[in-house]
């Protein structure tokens, strides 16, 4: 392992229960645990619960008078659409229409918004937004200063409410609550297509927390049940789905753009993109046949390459072979149609679907 990985504040704890690790963003990351793998992880948050350590996730606060609106000047999505107490997925592009990273915004007030990104761009948005921000209005990167555990599962909610945390507030918002003895943020978020909580706490108080939860009999989850519970769901993942030459009209994620501003960070570039068309969009492909697609695997219509997947898998929900790939519009390719993969030179067959490959529980 290298040593300049960084880690987690719970990084010993996931020692003690096996743990295989794996490089996330620069940290040094929990990919799965002993006694489980990938495939019970994800089970368990299909079917009851996990949780996930993800305090590799950056964290950046923005302070001051007009903070809200100078954070919606630079991001796609519309905070106006959104009350304090509540979070917004955004995106955060440069002038081309290129994403820099996605990320969750938490709106607390007029001066006051908490953004996660992504890891390895936390300092990157923090510059950009530094760079940007008028007298008066403060970005702090607080990256190693909070821990981010995801809990997730049809029984997220009965499990952490027992614990005395509130579950009851809205999907996309959060609230303030303390668990052993430590204050923490209860966020009605995640990634994995199911109903589920984020809590950002102080990363001193991470342990306890995380103690906490899985006394209460939730199954640690590494990040590798992560990648396939967010695949199943077609979510972006940025670096695959989204980045500096993958616009979010290409990602059909235009519904996280507020496309009503008067600006934002990359706006003329997707707004021409979007009168336009893009030159290829995301779509989901579910094989048809045996075989684990990966990214950057060239997908053929007959004889002719259309594109080229982003993210693969085999989904545990489904027991396929399920991927996510750019097809060029111009192919013309309808949902329902029959692709080729080639998978190490062997040609198999998809079927182009949209995502999600299944049926979302997040609410």
């Amino acid at each position: 392992m290298s040593a300049e990985l960084l880690r987690s504040p719970l990084h010993d704890r996931h020692v003690a229960l096996g743990a295989k690790f794996a490089s996330f963003g620069g940290w040094d990351m929990p990919l799965e645990y002993a006694g489980g793998g990938v495939l019970k992880e994800h089970a368990a948050v299909r079917e009851a619960a996990g949780i996930f350590d993800v305090s590799h996730l950056g964290k950046a606060r923005v302070r001051g008078a007009g903070a809200a609106d100078f954070v919606n000047s630079c991001l796609t999505n519309d905070l106006g659409r959104i009350a304090p107490g509540r979070a917004q997925y955004t995106l955060c592009c440069d002038s081309s229409g290129g994403v820099v990273d996605d990320l969750i915004a938490y709106l607390y007030g007029d001066d006051h918004v908490f953004l996660i990104p992504n890891a390895a761009n936390t300092a990157e948005v923090v510059r950009r937004l530094t760079e940007a921000a008028p007298a008066g209005i403060t970005v702090a990167d607080e990256h190693r200063s909070h821990a981010v555990l995801a809990v997730q599962g049809p029984g997220s909610a009965e499990i952490l409410g027992k614990l005395g945390l509130p579950t009851a507030h809205d999907y996309m918002s959060f609230d303030a609550a303390t668990l052993s003895g430590t204050d923490l943020v209860v966020c009605r978020t995640g990634y994995t297509g199911e109903h589920g909580y984020e809590l950002v706490v102080g990363w001193d108080g991470a342990g306890a927390v995380w103690d906490a939860i899985i006394e209460a009999g939730v199954r640690p989850c590494g990040l590798g049940a992560r990648d396939t519970l967010r695949t199943e769901m077609g979510y972006p993942l940025h670096g695959q789905e989204l980045t500096l030459d993958i616009s979010p009209v290409q990602a059909r994620s235009g519904w996280a753009v507020g496309w009503g501003k008067p600006a934002f960070w990359g706006r003329d570039a997707l707004v021409a993109e979007k009168a336009a068309g893009p030159r290829r969009t995301l779509r989901g492909l579910e094989l048809t046949g045996r075989g684990i697609p990966r990214g950057h695997m060239n997908v053929y219509a007959k004889s002719t390459l259309i594109g080229e997947t982003t993210s693969g898998t085999f989904s545990p929900t489904k027991k396929v072979g399920i991927a996510l790939a750019l097809i060029d519009t111009a192919a013309g390719i309808a949902d329902g149609d029959l692709v080729e993969l080639d998978i190490r030179g062997k040609r198999v067959e998809a079927r182009v679907v949209k995502p999600p490959f299944v049926t979302p529980s997040v609410r």
